[in-house]
């Protein structure tokens, strides 16, 4: 088992055309007219290829992960009762005057943040009676606000490549990425909605990247992603959480208390939705890791919550933050 994530990730570069579920799906278009495409999973594959070590340092921090999830002694225990808070700087890059959204949209997704994370937006209790028994609760992780940068551009859209998080290709570089969560906002290209890094990624690329219109619940957003949810899929990303359906056929999320999913749900799946994978279980459809609608998404669980939260452990990829 100790390698089983680094093998995962070196398969993944072969096998990432098979799992590039933003592309491939079919659907029943009268059914569903638009889905949701987060490009964390491929984001990732093209960072494999491009740093050769990056699969040893996330199976680093996966053993790392793991150990303090068994642990039970006080090392495991520290921030167990405490709130992390995460600064946050968003990076605003804009061509037209809609694309340079509001101090007061930008507000509202960190709102959204910490209704989320702290399982206080109103959607929670929706959680059906099957699943409360493992709903987080409180994640006791806190999101605020620190800077707002800005940057006109001549770029109508930017590419899923992280050229938006250098300045020398026209973007914004982090600010102190090691102790702030960065979020670039922009125009995103292919329809994609948004992106992130996983832990264990180049500090010069730390972050998440949203596209505008789905950018918090005011302003610019359209439906129907426009409750913020976007953010709260990326920066469970960020956070070191998977996809729930592990990007690949009844996959691993690494996560021991979400059911097995055939694949990504999209829409707003009618509950029970069952999967096929082994033992037919009904699907948590309204995970935040999943990709249906903003509106059909309210719920991590606990041992998601218990995976964020061990990354900012002494020792783990995320403990510089909130010091």
């Amino acid at each position: 088992m100790k390698y089983a994530l680094l093998f995962t990730l070196l398969f993944g570069l072969w096998g990432c055309s098979e799992n590039t579920i933003e592309n491939s799906v079919i659907m029943n278009e009268d059914e569903i007219t638009e889905v949701r495409r987060c490009y964390s999973h491929e984001h990732l594959q093209e960072q494999l290829l491009a740093d050769p070590m990056l699969a040893y340092r996330m199976q680093q921090i996966e053993d790392f992960t793991q150990s303090i999830l068994n642990d039970k002694s006080p090392r495991a225990l520290y921030r167990s009762g405490d709130s992390i808070v995460i600064p946050i700087v968003v990076n605003v890059l804009y061509k037209t005057s809609a694309q340079n959204i509001s101090a007061a949209q930008i507000q509202s997704q960190i709102d959204v943040l910490n209704k989320d994370f702290q399982a206080l937006n109103s959607d929670y209790n929706q959680t059906p009676a099957q699943f409360q028994s493992v709903r987080s609760g409180n994640t006791k992780i806190v999101f605020v606000l620190e800077t707002i940068n800005r940057k006109a551009t001549t770029k109508s859209s930017w590419r899923i490549d992280n050229s938006v998080k250098r300045t020398s290709k026209g973007g914004l570089n982090p600010t102190l990425p090691t102790t702030k969560l960065n979020i670039w906002v922009c125009n995103i290209s292919g329809g994609i909605l948004g992106y992130a890094q996983f832990p264990g990624g180049n500090s010069s690329t730390d972050g998440i990247v949203v596209d505008d219109n789905a950018f918090g619940n005011i302003g610019t957003v359209q439906a129907p992603y426009n409750k913020g949810r976007t953010a709260t899929h990326e920066v469970g990303h960020w956070m070191n959480l998977r996809h729930i359906w592990g990007d690949a056929t009844c996959g691993s999320d690494l996560v021991s208390d979400t059911p097995s999913h055939n694949t990504a749900n999209y829409g707003c799946p009618t509950f029970p939705h069952y999967s096929t994978c082994s033992g037919s279980p009904v699907e948590m459809t309204m995970n935040y890791m999943d990709y249906t609608n903003d509106a059909c998404m309210y719920m991590f669980t606990i041992e998601q919550k218990n995976r964020m939260r061990a990354i900012f452990n002494s020792g783990g990829p995320r403990y510089s933050f909130g010091q």
